[in-house]
C-alpha cells in the first residue's frame, strides 16, 4: 500500500477552502487546485503510473476535508476533483481508469471519514468522470463505469447501508450515459461478519468424538 503524502492533501485541503471562500464557487475552484497540484506536483519528477494515482488520491482526501471544513457541496467538490485529477495527469503515462477508479475510491472513503454524503460526493465523482472524459475524448461510457467501480468498492469498506446508496447514486443513467459498475466489490463490514459468523466451527466438527455402535 502506498504511502499517504500529507503535504499533497495539506496543499489542496489549503488551496480548495481559500479559493471557496474568495469565490464561493466550488467546482471551479476545486478543478483549478486539483489540476495545479498534481501537475507541480508531478511534474519533471519521474512519477508515473501508480505514483500519479496515488498522489490523486491523496489530494482527494485534501479535497474532500477542506470542502467539508468550510461547509461545500461534496457533490460538486467530488465532481472538480475527478475532472482536475484527469486534467492534472493527462500529459503523465498512467492508467486512466485506474485513476478515475482509484480517485473515486479515495473521494468516498474521506466522504465517510467526515461522516456526511457518500452517496451523493460518489455521484459528483460519476458526473466528474463524465465530464472529464468528454473534454478528453476518451470513452464515457468506461470512465463513468470506472468511478461507479470505485464508489462502491469504497462504501463496501464502511458497511451495507452504505453500499447500497453509493450503488443506487451511482448507477442508472448519469448525465445521459448509462453506468453500470464492475465487480467483484468488497463485502461490507456486516456482510462479512455474517459470512465468519456462518462458518462451521472446526474444533466442534473435526474433534466431536466418533459415536460408538452397539451391535443387537
Amino acid at each position: 500500500m502506498a504511502t499517504t503524502n500529507p503535504n499533497l492533501m495539506e496543499r489542496a485541503k489549503d488551496g480548495v477552502i481559500g479559493t471557496i471562500k474568495g469565490t464561493g464557487e466550488i467546482f471551479t475552484a476545486v478543478t483549478d487546485t486539483v489540476s495545479d497540484v498534481l501537475t507541480h506536483a508531478l511534474a519533471g519528477t519521474g512519477r508515473v503510473g501508480g505514483a500519479a494515482t496515488h498522489a490523486a488520491s491523496d489530494v482527494a482526501r485534501g479535497v474532500i476535508r477542506g470542502t467539508s471544513e468550510v461547509g461545500g457541496d461534496l457533490g460538486s467538490a467530488a465532481r472538480g476533483m475527478v475532472v482536475g485529477a484527469l486534467r492534472g495527469t493527462k500529459d503523465i503515462g498512467t492508467g486512466t481508469l485506474e485513476l478515475v477508479t482509484d480517485t473515486t475510491a479515495a473521494v468516498v472513503r474521506e466522504a465517510a471519514e467526515v461522516g456526511s454524503g457518500l452517496g451523493q460526493a460518489g455521484r459528483g465523482a460519476v458526473e466528474g468522470a463524465i465530464d472529464g472524459a468528454r473534454e478528453l475524448g476518451l470513452d464515457v461510457a468506461d470512465a463513468a463505469s470506472a468511478a461507479a467501480t470505485g464508489a462502491i468498492r469504497a462504501a463496501g469498506q464502511v458497511s451495507d447501508a452504505a453500499t447500497r446508496e453509493v450503488t443506487n447514486a451511482v448507477t442508472g443513467v448519469v448525465d445521459g450515459v448509462k453506468v453500470v459498475a464492475k465487480s467483484p466489490f468488497t463485502k461490507g463490514r456486516s456482510e462479512a461478519a455474517k459470512g465468519d459468523a456462518s462458518k462451521p466451527d472446526a474444533k466442534s466438527q473435526g474433534d466431536a468424538p466418533a459415536r460408538k455402535t452397539t451391535k443387537p
